[in-house]
């Protein structure tokens, strides 16, 4: 019976000192809501541009990848351009496009395949967490999955760490969720 008691002690004090330190997750993701609408904007804006009339142009997306098919190697430059452009102004941030070569399809046509990078890979973790240290702040940083869990004891520390993450460039957009003081 006692050593019950105990365990369920522990158990309390664990749960107590979780609840007081504060922390957040560090993300990596699309938000794809706002990706079908730049595309969509796209292939409107497409429609109706005068270079662009009668020619065989599309992009589609599957997933995570988007295919573009355009008549050449200039069309193809600019409709990635107009994506691009889209993108920016629905606020997402282009670097989630990981842009293919551009191969040869049917009908003299030419298709390009980008993928959707998403989540924080293990080097690039581990490449936040190393730059993170030097600064010496007492948090602790986790890695779950392709995300990050920051803990600390001070708000502050944990803001510092904000700041430093932002500086650090990964080639991708990052954002900070769940801070939890």
């Amino acid at each position: 019976m006692i050593n019950l008691s105990l365990i369920y002690l522990n158990i309390n004090i664990l749960s107590y000192w979780l609840k007081l330190m504060p922390s957040f997750d560090v993300i990596s993701k699309v938000n794809y809501q706002e990706l079908d609408n730049a595309l969509a904007n796209c292939l409107r804006e497409i429609s109706n541009r005068y270079d662009f009339k009668g020619l065989n142009i599309s992009i589609e997306r599957k997933d995570k990848t988007i295919t573009t098919i355009a008549t050449d190697e200039l069309k193809l430059k600019q409709v990635n351009e107009l994506l691009e452009t889209h993108l920016i102004r629905r606020k997402v941030d282009p670097r989630v496009l990981s842009i293919k070569n551009s191969e040869g399809a049917s009908g003299g046509t030419i298709r390009q395949v980008s993928e959707l990078k998403e989540g924080i890979s293990q080097e690039n973790a581990k490449k936040i967490i190393g730059d993170i240290k030097k600064l010496k702040l007492k948090i602790q940083i986790k890695i779950q999955g392709e995300e990050l869990r920051v803990d600390g004891k001070k708000r502050d520390d944990l803001q510092d760490a904000i700041a430093a993450i932002k500086t650090i460039d990964i080639g991708l957009p990052i954002e900070f969720i769940n801070f939890r003081d």
